[in-house]
């Protein structure tokens, strides 16, 4: 055999052929623990998904997607307005798959008392093929929570919200098989700050009608069939609904100005739309549109925390599996003890952030219990500060855990590094989430109760979380300048919680490393800090992923 035809040694072979979804123990002990008596038969509709998750198809779709852009196009060659972006096949794959499982807002119909759940499990898994794509899925989920402020639009637009047929293209609602939402919140002026919104709503001669004039400086999805806008109305800010096609079936006044140039998401066309009268119906009562439309943030942040836990899971997957099959220094590198450590380390981090992102998921099935729905406010905002800000940190040592091999586009691992940051800054960076954390032990007494409830349930099991606990509920007893401390609170709170849920529920061995680290902390400050007297070898050995049969 020719010597330049010889098959390279040592070099681990892709990641492809496994199922994302059965060889997650943490996301399997999640469905099973929340779940219930229906642990079994969400295992099993996560399967097929998972399946294909971890095919090299699916694989060679997310480099395609993110290697061809999306393309905006304004006008036709006659020089008519049209708006439209054009996205390589890849992205369309992506989509078909996406809403075929389930993923959007079909949970909202269906009648299993662990809907939410499923679709969590489903999301975080089916995610970690390309993270892009992710966002319209996510924004069409999460409108119909908002939308039930308005029992005439719930019902108009549900249904094709929570269809499984991907229907791509601008037509009128009711022509279309399936149908995608987006929001626009924020403006060019203000960002975060909703109330220096400048656009206006002007009401119609037809009741509830608006024609809105202004503009919307970041909407992800301007392809998308409606979105949730908010504008000034006589009354105040209000939310109002905004389809791409007006009743009579022409197309509306919005026009996209520029698709973003971003860090990562590229395949995802996010934009800057322009108003000029734009067709708009009122969704909710004039001066309450904050309020209104708050539903469907909640609703993506909960996806903010499923979308990062699913690339902590990626990365780690894929360092555990180069650091397998892989030796250096006469042993596999996973067997290194520097090296046993590192991937020990990340995966405590994955599956703390799998567990309570699925635990928080499964509150939305619960939506008439008092403790389940405070949990979920206090919780959002917790772990959305942490989990997504945690990300980062460990997506980049993941990725040099493949060394050089892991800094080259192939590897798929400088994508999810663009990716990692995305997150904690949308639906509200950090500091929004810290403060909103405040804002609800302040106004919403019965969210610190839950919290106390939740991490109280274990209490005396682990004197590492009994003692965070008790730092927490003395640092909420001084309030003067809490602003300050907003941050410290929030993040202790959240590893609390995280804490709990892998005391109750998760692997012995990743609950204990959680708490003598990330609880009592003796760590080092990076990862591959974690003590001595752990197991981190069987903590590598349950979090390393292996091929389908």
């Amino acid at each position: 055999m020719d010597p330049l035809q010889r098959a390279p040694s040592n070099q681990a072979t892709p990641l492809v052929g496994y199922n994302v979804a059965t060889a997650d123990n943490a996301l399997l002990d999640g469905v099973r623990a929340f779940g219930g008596n229906h642990g079994a038969d969400i295992v099993e509709t996560l399967t097929p998904l998972g399946s294909l998750a971890g095919s090299a198809e699916a694989r060679e779709h997310w480099h395609l997607a993110n290697e061809n852009e999306p393309v905006l196009r304004t006008a036709d060659r006659y020089g008519n307005r049209i708006d439209e972006i054009e996205f390589h096949p890849s992205w369309h794959w992506l989509m078909t798959q996406g809403v075929g499982f389930g993923l959007t807002a079909e949970p909202w119909v269906s009648q299993s008392p662990v809907a939410h759940l499923q679709r969590a499990a489903g999301f975080f898994a089916w995610g970690q093929t390309e993270q892009g794509h992710m966002c319209p899925i996510t924004m069409t989920y999460a409108v119909v929570p908002a939308l039930r402020a308005d029992d005439a639009l719930a019902k108009q637009w549900t249904t094709g919200l929570a269809s499984r047929t991907y229907d791509f293209g601008l037509r009128p609602p009711e022509q279309k098989a399936g149908l995608l939402a987006g929001m626009g919140m924020t403006e060019k002026q203000g960002g975060s700050d909703l109330r220096t919104n400048t656009t206006v709503a002007v009401p119609t001669e037809t009741h509830g009608e608006y024609l809105v004039t202004g503009h919307k400086w970041f909407t992800s999805a301007p392809m998308n069939d409606v979105f949730l806008v908010l504008a000034q109305a006589p009354d105040g800010m209000t939310c109002f609904v905004v389809p791409r096609v007006r009743p009579d079936g022409t197309r509306n006044a919005l026009s996209i100005v520029r698709l973003k140039d971003k860090l990562g998401n590229r395949s995802n066309a996010s934009s800057e739309l322009e108003f000029n009268d734009a067709f708009a119906v009122r969704l909710g009562d004039e001066g309450r549109g904050i309020r209104t439309i708050i539903e469907m943030v909640s609703a993506t942040r909960m996806d903010c925390i499923l979308g990062s836990a699913g690339i902590m899971r990626k990365a780690l997957a894929e360092a555990a599996w180069h650091a397998s099959h892989r030796a250096a220094f006469g042993a596999t590198l996973a067997d290194q003890p520097a090296m046993t450590n590192v991937l020990a380390d990340l995966a405590v981090e994955s599956e703390a952030a799998t567990l309570v992102a699925l635990r928080l998921a499964s509150a939305v099935d619960h939506l008439n219990d008092p403790h389940e729905q405070a949990l979920r406010r206090i919780g959002l905002a917790l772990e959305k500060f942490w989990v997504c800000k945690r990300t980062p940190f460990m997506v980049a040592e993941a990725l040099e855990c493949l060394g050089g091999n892991g800094y080259v586009e192939e590897s798929g691992m400088p994508l999810l590094f663009r990716e990692s940051p995305l997150n904690s800054i949308w639906e509200g960076s950090g500091n929004v989430n810290a403060l909103d954390v405040l804002r609800a032990l302040g106004r919403e007494p019965e969210s610190l109760d839950a919290w106390i409830t939740e991490v109280g349930s274990v209490r005396g099991e682990d004197a590492r979380l009994d003692a965070v606990v008790d730092e927490v509920l003395t640092e909420l007893a001084d309030l003067s300048d809490v602003e300050v401390r907003a941050r410290r609170i929030a993040g202790r709170m959240a590893v609390a919680l995280q804490g709990t849920v892998l005391i109750k529920h998760g692997d012995p061995s990743v609950a204990d490393a959680f708490c003598a680290s990330r609880l009592a902390g003796d760590w080092g400050g990076t990862f591959g800090t974690l003590p001595r007297g752990l197991d981190l070898a069987g903590i590598v050995a349950r979090a390393t992923p292996h091929l389908e049969n």
